[in-house]
C-alpha cells in the first residue's frame, strides 16, 4: 500500500509539473486533466498516511486512534468525490465542445474554473452528514477511521453520490456523443468536422475505459459494502478493500497518461531535450 501510493503521488506530482511548465498543455481540456491529477494527488497522499499510520500500529503493536484519525476518513471520501466528478467534467466539457459548439462561452477558462470550483465545494460538503452524525469512526482490527459498512441511508447515499452518479453521467455523455456522430453521418459533413467529432467520442470513451478500471479494481469495496446488508464481514474486510484502492491508483495514472497524447509529447521532447544537453 505504501509502495503503490507513493509511486501514484510521485507520477501525479510529475504530470502536474508538465503540464504547468510546458505552454503547449496550457488549454482548457489540459486544465481539467491536472485537475483530476490534482485530486490524485491528494487521494494518494492521504491513503499514504493512512497506510503509514496503519503499518506503524502494527509494528508497535498498538490500537489507538490518533488526531488526524478522522479527518482523514472524512477527507477520504471527499478526494474520491472530487476523483470521479473530476472524469465527469472532462466529459461533459468534450461533450459541449461538440454538441454545443457554437457556445464559446461555455469552452472558456472561466466557466470550466467555475465548474471546477463548484465540483470542490460540492466535494467538501456532501460527507459532512457522516461527520455530524459521528458515523466515520476508528475500526480497532483494520486500524483506519472510516463509515462502517451496513444497510443504512448514509451508505446507500454515499454509493449513489460517490460512485453511481458520476458513473452513469460519463456513460450517458458517451452515449449522447455517439448517437450525434451516428447522426452526422447520415448528414454528410465535412471530413474535418466528423474527425473531430470522433476524436472528441474517442477521448470519452477513453474516459469510460478509466472509469471502469477503477470500477473492476475497486470491485472488493463494492462486494463488501454489498455484503455488509446480508451478513457480518469478515474481521479486516477495510484491509483488503484498502490494498485493491492503492493498487487502483497506480494503474488509474498510468491509463491517464497513455490516453493524454499532450502530457506524451512533452515527456518525449523533454527527455530529448536532457539528450541533447548531455551530448
Amino acid at each position: 500500500m505504501i509502495l503503490c501510493t507513493t509511486l501514484a503521488i510521485g507520477l501525479a506530482l510529475i504530470f502536474l509539473l508538465i503540464i504547468i511548465c510546458d505552454t503547449t498543455c496550457h488549454t482548457v481540456s489540459m486544465m481539467l486533466v491536472a485537475n483530476s491529477c490534482l485530486t490524485e494527488f491528494i487521494f494518494g497522499s492521504i491513503m499514504l498516511s493512512s497506510a503509514i499510520f496503519t503499518f506503524q500500529n502494527d509494528l508497535q503493536k498498538t490500537q489507538y486512534q490518533d488526531s488526524l484519525c478522522i479527518i482523514r476518513g472524512y477527507l477520504g471520501y471527499v478526494v474520491t468525490f472530487l476523483q470521479n466528478y473530476s472524469y465527469l467534467l472532462q466529459a461533459t466539457y468534450r461533450y459541449i465542445t461538440v454538441i454545443y459548439s457554437n457556445r464559446l462561452s461555455w469552452q472558456t477558462v472561466r466557466f470550466q474554473i467555475k465548474l471546477i470550483s463548484s465540483m470542490w465545494i460540492f466535494g467538501i460538503l456532501c460527507p459532512i452528514p457522516y461527520l455530524i452524525n459521528n458515523k466515520i469512526i476508528y475500526d480497532i482490527n483494520n486500524q483506519i477511521c472510516q463509515m462502517s459498512f451496513q444497510l443504512s441511508f448514509l451508505t446507500i447515499y454515499n454509493i449513489f453520490i460517490v460512485y453511481i452518479i458520476p458513473i452513469l453521467m460519463i456513460i450517458l455523455v458517451y452515449f449522447a456523443l455517439f448517437q450525434h456522430v451516428q447522426k452526422m453521418n447520415r448528414l454528410h459533413p465535412s471530413i474535418n468536422t466528423l474527425n473531430r467529432i470522433q476524436g472528441e467520442l474517442k477521448i470519452v470513451r477513453q474516459i469510460i475505459i478509466l472509469i471502469l478500471g477503477i470500477i473492476a479494481i475497486g470491485f472488493p469495496y463494492v462486494l463488501f459494502v454489498f455484503w455488509s446488508f446480508f451478513t457480518n464481514l469478515p474481521k479486516y474486510y477495510f484491509r483488503i478493500t484498502n490494498i485493491f484502492v492503492d493498487v487502483s491508483l497506480v494503474f488509474v495514472m498510468i491509463i491517464m497518461f497513455e490516453y493524454t497524447e499532450p502530457l506524451q509529447t512533452s515527456l518525449i521532447d523533454t527527455n530529448i531535450l536532457i539528450l541533447n544537453s548531455n551530448v
